[in-house]
């Protein structure tokens, strides 16, 4: 374990995306010994999978990989599989991965319908207790002015975010959620139960209310 917090020292530093996997994931998947990871997502930078490999490599767990691109050749270890998939060709990755999960990171196409999509089709694969991660779900630094500056990303995160709150609204008895907003953000729900998702929630505010406006104007 010693290896890996020297390496988790290291990779902390190398920017706020890697103090962000090392801050809000980490602690769950130290938990973990003997057991299967799933990620959606790997890059050019592969920087979620790095993480998760060298905590394989010590802990005897495994890990699957899942990206259309092919990665294949960035690590070699046979704690590592690498499924060239789209996440969502359900029938091709379910071929490549074991029923149950005891922790799954999501960060491929960072659109609220899509991401709704891959969880409630994952969830089920989730052991009791197992947290699945969603990246990229702060759209503040994508704001105009800020530092990355960037229209789609800006909504599409804003509206990943509202998506879960409703997913949320609605399964409150089915998982906690937290989310942070270290970089652009990720979003963590720990399953309670088996119990199937119930469907999305609108969120009904009362922000908007008479008795709101009233209350803004004599306060």
């Amino acid at each position: 374990m010693e290896k890996f917090t020297n390496f988790l020292t290291e990779f902390k530093n190398r920017s706020r995306h890697h103090s962000k996997l090392t801050n809000f994931i980490v602690p769950e998947l130290i938990k973990f010994n003997d057991s299967t990871i799933l990620e959606f997502g790997v890059s050019e930078k592969c920087m979620s999978t790095e993480l998760f490999l060298n905590y394989c490599e010590i802990r005897k767990c495994k890990l699957f990989s899942v990206d259309s691109i092919d990665y294949s050749n960035k690590f070699s270890s046979d704690k590592w599989k690498f499924i060239k998939s789209r996440d969502d060709d359900f029938k091709n990755v379910i071929s490549h991965i074991p029923k149950k999960m005891d922790l799954i990171l999501l960060d491929t196409i960072h659109e609220a319908k899509h991401v709704e999509k891959i969880l409630y089709y994952y969830y089920d694969f989730l052991k009791k207790d197992c947290c699945f991660f969603i990246d990229d779900i702060s759209w503040l630094p994508y704001l105009k002015n800020s530092d990355k500056n960037r229209f789609y990303a800006e909504v599409n995160n804003y509206e990943t975010f509202i998506k879960l709150l409703e997913i949320y609204n609605n399964n409150q008895t089915n998982f906690n959620i937290e989310f942070t907003f270290e970089g652009t953000g990720i979003c963590k729900i720990k399953k309670l139960n088996d119990n199937k998702l119930n469907d999305p929630k609108k969120i009904k505010s009362r922000n908007f209310s008479i008795k709101n406006l009233v209350r803004k104007v004599i306060r």
